[in-house]
């Protein structure tokens, strides 16, 4: 039997069409990482392609370490030819040949957001820049998009002209990448526009990657930008075998500079291109998946598609409206803790989702009462802690001494008694003289008035220069331990003797781990090598599958994940989708937004849970929303609608509603306040379609029959579910 027999038709065709333009639809859990390795063993098993001549390109580190591990079991002996890498890992490799050829050393920087920051405080106090009304993110942002979009600072600033505020974005801009050049460094969108402006600029290595990468294949491609598409497009320019893997229903990351047309307009820009649906899904059950369905049906611009599955219809979702923000948090909670007393789920089975960070407090206050382990996706990355950014400054000084701002970060760490001013007379002496600052430190017995300050910079710049020079001849981790010891770095921190300072310590000690591991795995370990990779690794790269605990993430990092148990909470106009979102004018801010939706509930494998807030506290005021259409926009069907007393573990406030149902239990009395003659039946029953003179149209949930009346609950396409009595209510059926 053949390894392809176990694909099903359209994913054997994806696998079989390997000459040209190939669009590839692939809906949520269709098995698209499936198809791509098999595509690979095709080429070479069955179309005698040379591997070397294959690329796979991918967003994030996980994602590519698993189509890696997946291509060498399945190919086995020549697989390591292949190259499978990220969007950036390659521009890295790319730019680390040949970026001399844009004025740059090859052993250059990647800086950080914290990076970012710190060079554009550098360069709003150099122009002057008032940052109260130009803020310095907001600039970073317009520096971000505009390389997104392949905007230089020249075009930037043409495009400007006339636009007094654009034109103090461009001075920036143009700053901005000054600075950058002069530290010998780039920004991550660098990596993607030095690359390709390296391919654009050089015919001759561009020539030698498109022979190199015959077959190019790309996954998540409708999370592409502007200039990721142009980078794809120069590879394929020449053999045109470009296969894009894709599904515009979760394209969510247009705030990162996605551009959707990629996808959509695919077809357009490569006419001959074959384009296949993947709609079967192998991850959820058909119920989650016709919420899922629901709510993206109501998007007008997409690629139609509908998700279908074998493994059943499964439970039906289960749907909490909750009082307030902390009765949500409570329920969830309380389910988790009762699946896990029943053995249903284990801690790592739950993940709970939100569309903003700020929504996680209350769910962690809640875990810490109960004593239920958790994890929030998105905290502090391991790398961007004081203690590792300090050491990973050192050795970005002994690599890449133009690097500034490493310089600078470590010169007094520890303290070495160097002041402000005899820094700024380095910094100016040379500027004088058109050298970076290390090198300015190097002349510093030059430089005019530093007086007795030289000689206490000589000794750092000495151990830096020892470094360097011993970097040929020992290991990395050598290297690293004997620079904690003479800088004294680790002994402070023991000093201090307190619990943060052994955590920050325990932090060091696992750094040393992680550069260990490198110069184990590393073919031929570099120091700019592991500084590079560190740079790119990512927080949900370090999502640990095998420790139990709860799972709490943001929507947006729920992406390419999966989870037997899924809470998404929060769901209310408002909040999700956000208010901003529903008043803008553009109606694509909303599709975004339930395209956001339909992710999160596609990460769903057995169990669903949406919940919302009646009120909830936001910036210190307390809101009222309704639930939120997309929890509307799903069929009334696939509910489970459980008793009011389940939602919550909070006592039952005596509300007028509460009163209201305890009349409506009780035995009919004489009462001039409440007189109604109840029906000897009603003419529509559970699952009609009913018509109210206010609320419209909605489906009959549930009907009760009480002392009195019937109590009926209606799911109404406009307001949502509404629970009344038949009397009052004067519903209509609606024939089908």
């Amino acid at each position: 039997m053949s390894i392809y027999d176990s694909l099903n038709d359209m994913q054997q065709k994806a696998v079989y069409q390997t000459q040209g333009p190939v669009l590839i639809l692939a809906g949520a859990g269709s098995g698209k990482t499936r198809v791509l390795t098999h595509r690979i063993a095709y080429l070479i098993e069955e179309k005698g392609v040379n591997p070397w001549n294959i690329m796979a390109i991918t967003f994030t580190n996980k994602a590519a370490a698993e189509m890696r591990e997946r291509v060498d079991n399945l190919v086995g002996y020549g697989s390591e030819s292949i190259w499978v890498s990220t969007f950036h890992s390659t521009c890295v490799r790319f730019l680390r040949r040949y970026i001399d050829r844009l004025g740059f050393d090859n052993n250059f920087s990647i800086y950080d957001t914290d990076d970012q920051k710190s060079i554009m405080k550098e360069v709003c106090k150099k122009l002057n820049i008032d940052t109260k009304i130009y803020k310095e993110r907001n600039l970073l942002s317009a520096i971000s998009k505009a390389k997104n979009d392949m905007i230089l600072p020249e075009e930037f600033a043409a495009n400007a002209a006339g636009d007094y505020g654009q034109q103090k974005v461009a001075a920036v801009y143009r700053e901005y990448q000054s600075r950058l050049k002069s530290n010998n460094a780039l920004d991550f969108d660098d990596l993607l526009v030095k690359t390709v402006e390296l391919l654009e600029g050089n015919p001759d290595v561009l020539e030698s990657y498109q022979e190199r990468f015959r077959y190019l294949m790309v996954d998540e491609y409708q999370d592409t930008n502007t200039v990721q598409f142009k980078f794809i497009s120069l590879l394929a320019g020449k053999y045109r075998n470009i296969c894009v893997v894709g599904d515009d229903d979760q394209s969510i990351y247009k705030f990162r500079g996605a551009n959707i047309r990629n996808i959509w307009d695919f077809e357009k820009i490569y006419q001959e291109a074959m384009v296949i649906k993947m709609e079967q899904n192998y991850r959820s059950t058909q119920n989650i998946l016709d919420a899922a369905n629901g709510v993206i049906h109501y998007n007008s611009e997409r690629k139609d598609k509908t998700l279908w599955t074998d493994n059943g219809m499964g439970e039906n979702i289960d749907f909490q409206q909750l009082d307030t923000a902390y009765e949500e948090a409570d329920y969830v909670c309380y389910d988790i803790t009762k699946r896990i007393r029943e053995g249903r789920n284990t801690y790592r089975d739950c993940a709970v989702l939100y569309r903003t960070n700020a929504q996680s407090r209350v769910f962690e206050e809640k875990f810490v009462a109960a004593n239920v382990p958790y994890k929030i996706v998105g905290g502090v990355n391991f790398y961007a802690r004081k203690e590792i950014k300090d050491v990973l400054a050192y050795l970005k000084t002994i690599d890449n001494g133009r690097d500034e701002l490493a310089v600078k970060r470590i010169i007094n760490v520890p303290k070495r008694g160097i002041g402000a001013a005899s820094l700024g007379k380095v910094q100016d002496f040379a500027d004088g003289q058109g050298m970076s600052f290390y090198e300015g430190l190097k002349y510093a017995q030059d430089v005019p008035g530093l007086g007795r300050a030289a000689a206490k910079i000589m000794p750092f710049v000495n151990m830096i220069q020892t470094y360097r020079s011993k970097l040929p001849h020992m290991k990395l981790t050598c290297i690293l331990k004997e620079l904690l010891e003479e800088t004294g770095y680790v002994r402070e921190l023991e000093e201090e003797n307190t619990e943060e300072a052994e955590g920050r310590i325990e932090n060091i000690n696992e750094l040393i781990s992680k550069l260990a591991t490198y110069e184990d795995e590393a073919e031929t370990p570099t120091l700019s090598g592991f500084l590079e990779e560190v740079a790119l690794i990512a927080d949900i790269d370090s999502l640990d599958a095998e420790s139990d605990y709860v799972i709490l993430m943001t929507l947006h990092s729920a992406k390419g994940l999966e989870f037997p148990n899924v809470y998404l909470t929060g769901m209310e106009d408002g909040l999700f989708p956000s208010y901003m979102t529903i008043t803008s004018d553009d109606p694509m801010e909303l599709e975004e937004e339930r395209r956001l939706c339909y992710v999160g509930i596609t990460r769903a494998m057995e169990n669903l849970h949406l919940t919302c807030a009646r009120m909830r506290m936001v910036r210190g005021e307390t809101q009222y929303n309704k639930m939120s259409r997309f929890i509307r926009e799903i069929p009334v069907k696939l509910f489970d609608i459980k008793p009011e007393k389940e939602k919550s573990r909070q006592p039952e406030q005596s509300s007028a509603y509460q009163q209201a149902k305890t009349a409506f239990r009780s035995k009919p009395v004489v009462t001039r306040q409440f007189t109604v003659t109840k029906a000897e039946k009603l003419d529509y029953q559970v699952g009609d379609s009913v018509s109210h003179k206010t609320f419209g149209l909605g489906e009959v949930l549930n009907i009760t029959e009480g002392g009195r009346d019937y109590e009926v609950t209606v799911e109404f396409v406009k307001v949502g579910v509404k629970k009344m009595f038949a009397s009052f209510a004067k519903l209509e059926k609606v024939s089908s």
